[in-house]
């Protein structure tokens, strides 16, 4: 009797359905199966796309640098610097895992999208597609708007002590800043896919975002305050600009979806 009763809470109020199961659900247990081969999928690919990174790294390495070369502008001999035996080899590993994350990212992406399909209706899992397109080309765009705002923001922060200090930059740190650069506005120019899922998914609607406007410009700005790593005026009101920008936008793609 009991385990009839604990079978039945497992398999009740799950919001997600399978094709194979006579009430169309599935339960926690096949639930947490499905996250698990989601994850694993999504690792080992992450893992491939980071050992394909930590082999081209130097060629990375000699791009990143170019920046720092131009920000200086005390010509090509003006190389980072490491201090420990191990640096050089912390460095590649850290160019590897923000490169294996971000290589990896239309798998990941499916992965994502294919555990929460489920829970929407077939009309709605039509969108599977355009949704991993889309975060791959903002993403993209966004690490490409930080690559372009890199150099002024490197001559924003070195001309911060004056003349009288010389910038010497330990390769570690200096990669560290680049690749959360990338990061934070590729996550950043992900918003407009994170809000038209919510309209998609019925939790929002486009009247609440043309009423929410106001706050929206203060958040859109205290978010890229805090999360832009440089904490310079260029990279903030890059991040800004678009994210608002994001937003009007869909609002008018939520009234061709008549959400």
């Amino acid at each position: 009797m009991a385990t009839t009763t604990d079978s039945r809470r497992l398999t009740r109020f799950v919001p997600f359905r399978r094709r194979s199961a006579p009430d169309d659900r599935m339960t926690v247990v096949e639930h947490l199966s499905e996250l698990r081969r989601r994850l694993v999928i999504s690792i080992v690919a992450v893992v491939a796309a980071a050992v394909f990174v930590f082999i081209v790294s130097p060629e990375i390495i000699s791009f990143l640098v170019q920046f720092y070369t131009d920000a200086t502008d005390r010509g090509p001999n003006n190389a980072l610097i490491f201090t420990g035996p191990l640096d050089a080899f912390a460095t590649r590993l850290k160019i590897a895992t923000y490169g294996g994350i971000v290589l990896a990212m239309p798998v990941w992406l499916y992965q994502l999208w294919r555990f929460v399909t489920p829970g929407l209706n077939p009309k709605e899992r039509r969108y599977a597609i355009p949704f991993v397109l889309t975060s791959i080309v903002l993403f993209v765009l966004g690490g490409l708007v930080a690559l372009v705002t890199l150099e002024p923001a490197l001559n924003f922060l070195l001309d911060m002590g004056g003349s009288d200090l010389r910038p010497l930059l330990a390769a570690d740190r200096y990669v560290s800043l680049v690749a959360l650069m990338i990061v934070a506005f590729g996550l950043s120019f992900e918003f407009p896919v994170v809000l038209t899922f919510l309209l998609l998914a019925r939790i929002i609607n486009t009247r609440q975002l043309r009423q929410w406007r106001r706050y929206a410009i203060v958040l859109v700005v205290v978010f890229a305050a805090v999360i832009t790593p440089s904490q310079d005026p260029y990279s903030m009101l890059a991040m800004a600009l678009p994210m608002y920008l994001f937003y009007e936008g869909v609002i008018i793609i939520g009234r061709l979806l008549h959400r």
